[in-house]
């Protein structure tokens, strides 16, 4: 088959083009051209997709069987895309986000659960909204917290930065919020499993790890991922409502509860994670953190200092 990939050069997309390539599809990349594609071979077109008339002239007289949609954010990203290519693709699968859904007393969160009006990921629920009301041959993913090397995220570095330096390592609240954290290479797995399965049309799935996690069990495994023993962490608690960290985070990941169901992907799509979290931490550990040396670089770690004094004093 001939895919499009929206993206594909920084995180999920590099994953999911190596698995594609490998089962023998032919792919192609839409980007900006910032990044260098980290495999040889891919077919490349240069456009800025916030731009409808752009993706008219680079995209119009191309044709696909399936596009992913890695790094729509809003609704005004995607809908062009959609109708561009909506009697003309037989797959379109849009990478949404667990972030959508509103908070819950019942846990874990399922497909079928309400959306957040207010969440900064509603663009993404919106375009769901819209992929299904136009008729699309979609698929939505919705992963949860997404860790592996090539992270450009600061979650698993935050705590590694900690770790290898024998710091404190500050978490707000008292350590026991739960939380989930998802392999990116089993993200691409299930991504790619999606394809030539007509029962995943119209459907949404939550993608992440089976199993969940506290916050203090994360830093934990993370210590254990870094070859450190776990029970020689120093775990710092406080109240986040005490301090003002402007628009600065302090901390990686929700200060709530957060993990997802992932049953129905598991049955639909004949997949299963493969990563268990400290397996996963360790990859990214050595792939990644040490590999690109950040054990050696400059952290700032002023809000660290900041939350550390307080309490202490």
């Amino acid at each position: 088959m001939r895919i499009l990939i929206m993206g594909g050069t920084r995180f999920i997309g590099v994953y999911l083009s190596q698995i594609l390539v490998n089962q023998g599809h032919e792919v192609v990349l839409f980007n900006r051209g910032n990044h260098t594609p980290a495999l040889s071979g891919l077919g490349q077109i240069h456009g800025d997709r916030t731009d409808a008339a752009q993706l008219q002239a680079k995209l119009a007289h191309e044709n696909f069987d399936v596009i992913f949609d890695n790094n729509g954010r809003k609704l005004t990203d995607t809908q062009p895309l959609a109708q561009l290519f909506k009697d003309r693709v037989k797959h379109f699968i849009y990478m949404s986000s667990a972030g959508v859904y509103l908070k819950s007393d019942q846990m874990p969160h399922r497909e079928d659960d309400p959306t957040d009006p207010k969440s900064r990921h509603l663009g993404k629920a919106e375009t769901e909204a819209d992929l299904s009301a136009q008729g699309l041959p979609f698929t939505s993913i919705r992963p949860t917290y997404i860790y592996g090397p090539k992270n450009y995220n600061d979650l698993e570095a935050w705590f590694f930065d900690r770790i290898v330096r024998n710091r404190p390592i500050p978490i707000p609240g008292n350590g026991q919020h739960i939380t989930q954290l998802g392999h990116v290479q089993d993200l691409a797995e299930a991504m790619a499993s999606v394809l030539n399965n007509t029962q995943a049309i119209g459907q949404i799935y939550n993608i992440s790890d089976s199993r969940y996690v506290t916050f203090d069990g994360l830093a934990r495994a993370c210590a254990q991922a870094a070859g450190q023993s776990p029970d020689d962490l120093k775990l710092v608690h406080y109240d986040p409502q005490q301090f003002d960290f402007g628009k600065r985070k302090a901390f990686p990941m929700r200060l709530q509860h957060f993990f997802a169901d992932i049953h129905k992907a598991c049955q639909d799509l004949n997949w299963q994670p493969k990563y268990d979290l400290v397996t996963g931490l360790q990859d990214s550990f050595q792939q990644d953190y040490l590999a690109t040396k950040r054990d050696q670089a400059e952290i700032d770690f002023s809000l660290d200092e900041q939350i550390l004094s307080a309490v202490a004093s």
